[in-house]
């Protein structure tokens, strides 16, 4: 098996990275390697740092899969929806360190975590759905009506506006942007303030304050997948 996901518990924080030596495309393995960092993180107990690859922390889904429909991309949209809803719902915070490029299901992942840095540069964050043929799930229309800024819904989720990353902390896909140079060593001192947390009223009061959201996310599951 190619690994994909590496995991690297430290002494207040958990550190996982992302990266299949491409654009971090979100296919069946690189989600099932991911979470299993994620369950790692979890009996840790710790803040957790999630990272990409120099450039890219994520492209979305993988195309070769959704182009293709049928059952296999509802599995895949099953997938990616379960995993941005783990993140969303963590016991512990959650950082992302956003290295590069984040688009469609990848921004959908930085509107599930709490607390996400980005880097200055040539880079797109952004749902690029409708701009690529697919029609954003109504999940990520949830997120997205949630954590974006209200004047930069409509155009991100209908018109396909895609942001460098000034412009994504005002949108409200990230909370700051830094250097490249600098991202690591602010994604960790960050997760070092966030040790000092009562990791259980966090998520108690995580639980209460995205209530709402998650009753609105399973309506939107239910509505687009079903029993499937």
């Amino acid at each position: 098996m190619t690994v994909l996901v590496e995991t690297k518990h430290q002494t207040n924080y958990t550190l996982i990275q992302m990266d299949d030596g491409k654009a971090n495309a979100l296919g069946f393995e690189l989600l099932a390697q991911l979470n299993v960092a994620l369950e790692s993180a979890e009996e840790a107990g710790k803040p957790v740092i999630i990272c990409g690859r120099p450039g890219k922390f994520s492209a979305g889904f993988d195309l070769a899969v959704m182009g293709q429909g049928g059952e296999e991309m509802i599995k895949l949209l099953r997938a990616g929806e379960s995993t941005s809803r783990r993140i969303l719902n963590f016991p512990a915070p959650v950082v992302l360190a956003v290295t590069g490029h984040a688009l469609a299901m990848g921004a959908l992942l930085l509107l599930s975590a709490d607390y996400r840095i980005g880097v200055h540069g040539a880079y797109k964050i952004g749902l690029n759905e409708v701009a690529i043929g697919m029609t954003l799930p109504y999940f990520g229309i949830e997120l997205a009506r949630e954590r974006l800024a209200t004047a930069h819904f409509t155009p991100a989720v209908s018109l396909a506006r895609v942001s460098d990353a000034a412009g994504a902390v005002e949108a409200g896909y990230l909370d700051e942007a830094v250097s490249e140079e600098d991202l690591l060593e602010r994604a960790i001192a960050m997760a070092e303030q966030f040790s000092s947390l009562d990791m259980d009223a966090h998520n108690r009061t995580k639980a209460r304050t995205r209530e709402q959201l998650n009753a609105a996310l399973e309506q939107a599951v239910h509505k687009e997948l079903g029993g499937r």
